[in-house]
């Protein structure tokens, strides 16, 4: 059963392969999501300081009837802070907005800030002092994990070229029909695991016609397979929802993609439109 699968980091810091992810949940709803989503058998949450959830995600962690050590709490460091100074202090105000004693993993959201995300400043030193800031968060065993979020190759190689602890995650836009594999293949070389978010293109892919066809296949549904696909790529798949139904169904992929049809998958045609959510820098084509 999926629920039960994990994976282990580089740092021996196991990781539950399905995660649910809060992007775009409100705060005063989050604690409710968390303490459905717990019930159904998930352990794992995903949550940044740019959501504006945290401590909607804190109150479920705590109300939510299971000991805190058997979840796994991920939050994000605000892609705007870029300082030592700036992102030690937000990763101490995670802590006491969460209510939570540690967090099990903390990332860089991104390698610019939203306004200047895929920019021509990429601010590689300067994520280095936010870096080193996790680093030291984790030596103080205030986070089990450490990692970062939307980072290409050479914004990895940038941080592993003074990294003192390597980066245990690199959390990146992956679906059917966005699969960067150039920069997953970079990430298992490097002892990095991936995490998918979006997996399943904000419901993008369940108007494609093609990856319709594809579920009808394994008696699935859109959204079943787009979610066991970023599993089959060794990847932590994080998809959002706040409906039970939606959570449940989410997590009922205990089936296998064959190995030809997987590569069919990686090679679909691109979604080129996001929507609604097309405004946001990571899905505006940027």
């Amino acid at each position: 059963m999926i629920l039960n699968e994990k994976y282990t980091l580089s740092n021996g810091v196991e990781i539950p392969k399905l995660g649910l992810g809060t992007w775009m949940i409100p705060d005063e709803q989050t604690d409710e999501a968390v303490r459905q989503v717990v019930a159904l058998g998930y352990r794992h949450i995903d949550t940044a300081q740019a959501y504006g959830n945290e401590a909607g995600v804190g109150r479920g962690v705590k109300s939510c009837g299971v000991k805190r050590e058997e979840l796994f709490v991920t939050s994000k460091v605000a892609a705007e802070h870029k300082s030592y100074e700036t992102a030690a202090k937000s990763i101490d105000e995670t802590l006491k907005k969460t209510g939570l004693d540690y967090l099990d993993m903390m990332i860089i959201h991104a390698p610019q800030p939203w306004a200047e995300f895929r920019g021509e400043k990429r601010y590689f030193e300067e994520n280095k002092d936010t870096w080193r800031a996790l680093e030291d968060a984790y030596k103080a065993g205030k986070l089990r994990a450490i990692g970062v979020s939307n980072f290409l190759k050479d914004d990895l190689e940038s941080l592993l070229a003074s990294a003192e602890i390597k980066p245990m995650v690199n959390q990146i836009l992956t679906h059917i029909s966005n699969t960067p594999l150039e920069l997953i293949d970079f990430c298992k070389a490097n002892g990095i695991r991936c995490e998918a978010y979006s997996p399943i293109a904000h419901g993008e892919a369940l108007k494609n016609k093609a990856i319709a066809d594809m579920a009808a296949k394994y008696g699935v549904s859109v959204a079943q397979l787009c979610i066991r696909y970023t599993i089959e790529l060794g990847m932590v798949a994080l998809p959002k929802a706040s409906n039970p139904e939606h959570m449940k169904a989410n997590a009922d992929i205990d089936f296998t993609i064959s190995d030809e049809d997987t590569e069919t998958l990686k090679h679909f045609e691109k979604i080129k439109d996001y929507g609604e959510y097309s405004f946001f820098p990571v899905f505006s084509g940027k």
